[in-house]
């Protein structure tokens, strides 16, 4: 069938709500083809390259509205990670609410180790999260994610002033606002960049897992309007 793809912000989401309606019905959206539920398991023994790749294929299944994570026992799901959590990545993104991860990357509970903080920054207690996940969860790949308008970027990048701690996140910001020139788009994908950098040089724990190649430690960009996740290549 044709592939289809929600370009608008508003239809996207409609199209979301379509698709969780109609999997509690237990019945199919008109005109989607709703691929059946994938075996993969969180705790499936993954590759960091293949960890990677399985986040990268259920974006690509979100941008084209094919959703299958909505199909997941989630009953199950849920008795299954009482006792324990093995997800199979992290993913350390914006706190802004347009980014939702686990449906970005059409994956469900348990699956995503998600740290969240605006301007998807790193700081001390932000790398001792992605070390938990890293030494203790066994998590295959750590993916900083960006997203295009961020408004954290842009205060950086303006530098007004502003109320209460907000401005604390500008210094995080701004060696990637100076080396973009200017450009907002650019900034955004230069501060994902750093950040993933800072993540692989300033922690023994995940540095120690590179180099044994337990981990990859990745950067990317999260388009607002069509959903796709650019990965830096």
């Amino acid at each position: 069938m044709p592939e289809q793809t929600t370009t608008n912000p508003i239809a996207r989401r409609q199209f979301l709500r379509n698709v969780v309606l109609g999997a509690v019905a237990g019945t199919a959206v008109a005109g989607i083809e709703i691929a059946l539920p994938r075996t993969l398991l969180a705790q499936s023994p993954l590759t960091p390259d293949a960890a990677l790749r399985e986040l990268m294929t259920g974006n690509e299944r979100f941008d084209n509205n094919q959703l299958t994570s909505v199909e997941h026992d989630l009953r199950m799901l849920k008795e299954n990670t009482v006792e324990k959590q093995e997800p199979f990545a992290a993913v350390l993104a914006c706190a802004d609410s347009r980014v939702p991860i686990e449906l970005v990357f059409d994956q469900t509970i348990g699956h995503i180790f998600v740290t969240r903080v605006a301007g998807n920054i790193v700081t001390p207690e932000i790398i001792a999260s992605l070390e938990y996940a890293v030494a203790v969860l066994g998590v295959k790949v750590l993916l900083v994610l960006g997203h295009t308008g961020c408004g954290a970027v842009k205060a950086a990048m303006k530098a007004d002033t502003v109320p209460g701690q907000i401005s604390a996140l500008y210094p995080h910001i701004q060696s990637a606002v100076e080396l973009s020139g200017g450009d907002f788009g650019q900034a955004i994908s230069n501060n994902a960049k750093f950040q993933a950098n800072l993540l692989r040089t300033s922690s023994t724990v995940v540095r120690d897992a590179l180099k044994a190649a337990k981990v990859r430690v990745e950067s990317g960009v999260y388009d607002l309007a069509t959903g796709k996740v650019m990965l830096h290549g």
